[in-house]
């Protein structure tokens, strides 16, 4: 199980809000979530994607074409994949661990 920390800045768009084109990323990763392929979390500045590595990959495009389909000539995909393999554990493991230390 992977987690990827991803950012998809959309550019170009009419004004400086985006929180419609995040909207529609969220949707579509809800449909995924739905079927049981990823879990996911928002935050204010990125996306956190749980799930097997492929998928993620599967996901991530995803994302990346939605505000092309919106019109948009320009977007920006930022991510980070986290892969560890010697033990299963979630993105609430990882902030357990921290705050466990603390």
């Amino acid at each position: 199980m992977a987690i990827a920390d991803v950012t998809v800045i959309p550019i170009g768009t009419e004004t400086p809000s985006i929180s419609q084109y995040v909207a529609d990323l969220q949707n579509i990763l809800k449909q995924y979530e739905e079927k049981g392929k990823i879990r996911f979390q928002l935050t204010p500045m990125n996306t956190l994607i749980e799930g097997e590595l492929p998928v993620l990959f599967e996901v991530i495009q995803k994302i990346h074409e939605a505000p092309f389909n919106k019109g948009l000539k320009r977007v920006a995909t930022n991510i980070r994949i986290d892969d560890r393999r010697d033990k299963e554990r979630r993105m609430e493991d990882k902030v357990e661990s921290v705050k466990s230390k603390m």
